[in-house]
């Protein structure tokens, strides 16, 4: 079960220190800011997709893939590419609904969005299912220190904190 768990962490969340390159390149940006200390600006759609690719690439470079684990990479990649895309447009439509007006609209409008976000979450471990059911032992041994996670048991994220969901922070 542990093992499980690490391997799904693994997918969700390949680069433990990914906050470190959001938090680095918002403070690069903070100081690039015309003469306004503190204003935060969003990263851009190139950026975003370097930091995917590096991710990605990351958690493929730890695996050491073989030749038979190259052909079930593919859909697994198109999986986190999807998921993050999917991930935005949740967010975009999020950021640009009307504010609710009331409390249970609120909640009406968390459970919705959370519905949703559970179904991408569903068909992303799918997609995964057939790569992490190829890996060594040995390979699911570089997981959790690759992830930040060398004590074996340590709780993981939660969703929230997946960067897959970026977009929809």
């Amino acid at each position: 079960m542990k093992t499980s768990l690490l391997i799904a962490l693994a997918f969700v969340t390949p680069i433990s220190m990914t906050a470190f390159p959001k938090t680095a390149f918002s403070q690069a940006q903070q100081q690039q800011a015309q003469g306004q200390p503190g204003e935060k600006q969003q990263a851009s759609p190139s950026d975003k997709a370097a930091f995917l690719n590096a991710r990605i690439a990351g958690l493929k470079a730890v695996l050491a893939l073989t030749p038979e684990q190259e052909k079930l990479w593919i859909p697994a990649e198109a999986a986190f590419r999807d998921a993050v895309k999917e991930s935005a447009e949740r967010g975009s439509k999020l950021r640009n609904t009307p504010e609710p007006t009331n409390v249970l609209e609120l909640l009406g409008l968390v459970a919705d969005h959370e519905i949703e976000r559970a179904q991408a979450l569903k068909k992303f471990v799918a997609a995964l299912q057939p790569l992490a059911a190829s890996l060594t032992p040995e390979q699911k041994r570089r997981i959790p220190p690759f992830l930040g996670r060398a004590v074996p048991g340590q709780r993981g994220p939660s969703s929230v904190d997946l960067w897959i969901f970026e977009e929809e922070d």
